[in-house]
């Protein structure tokens, strides 16, 4: 009992005396590494991409994309196909391509409250998702993409075959140099997913089991326009 009371009164001594202020300095900044030469970016990001069992094509100038991922629809059995709003890659010439082959083509965009979940019933249930990442992490094989009306999170993570594009350009070393080129903003105002690969799970009997959780193929078109 008198340990409890020495403990109490010292508590109580040091509340009277004040706590000392809060340090409010900013923590350093992390060190980012130098994006290098976009060559060696895209050769080190399609290493650690397929060590993860995806698939990387290109790269393909932007007149080609429409082209490649009509073979890869055709490559994956896909008849239908949701097609998101791009960043810096326009996607609706792809998605009008692709309906002219006969894919049937559901294009997200802005929704209300009415037709949300709708929306988000027909992502469940098409073959498969075409979205562009806004960067790409050459040190994991990593796609970081953020999400909004046009782009809805689902696009990425319910159809079980996901195309990604992302251009060589957006293309950084780490991925404090990809949440920097993000900034701060986009990262309150908006969900952002990390792509690693297709999805994947060992649960059952720590067997490696894809697509339980996701989608269970992953093909990221790489886009290289010819004046850049």
């Amino acid at each position: 009992m008198a340990d409890l009371q020495a403990i109490v009164a010292r508590v109580k001594n040091a509340l009277a005396a004040g706590a000392p202020a809060p340090n409010h300095a900013a923590p350093p900044l992390p060190s980012l590494q130098p994006d290098g030469h976009r060559a060696e970016l895209v050769s080190r990001f399609a290493r650690e991409l397929e060590a993860v069992g995806a698939r990387i094509i290109g790269p393909v100038t932007p007149e080609q994309l429409a082209d490649r991922v009509g073979t890869i629809v055709r490559e994956r059995g896909v008849r239908s196909i949701a097609v998101g709003e791009g960043v810096r890659v326009d996607l609706s010439q792809v998605g009008k391509t692709l309906g002219e082959s006969g894919i049937d083509v559901i294009r997200t965009g802005s929704v209300d409250s009415n037709t949300r979940a709708e929306l988000r019933r027909r992502l469940a249930q098409v073959d498969a998702g075409l979205a562009e990442a806004d960067y790409g992490i050459a040190s994991t094989g990593t796609l970081a993409v953020l999400s909004d009306e046009t782009r809805p999170s689902a696009l990425t993570l319910l159809p079980p075959v996901s195309l990604v594009v992302v251009r060589i350009d957006r293309m950084k070393a780490d991925l404090a140099s990809a949440l920097t080129a993000l900034g701060c903003a986009a990262l309150e105002s908006h969900r952002l997913t990390l792509i690693t690969g297709p999805s994947r799970t060992a649960d059952i009997e720590k067997r490696i089991v894809m697509g339980v959780h996701g989608p269970k193929s992953l093909d990221v078109i790489v886009v290289w326009p010819r004046d850049d």
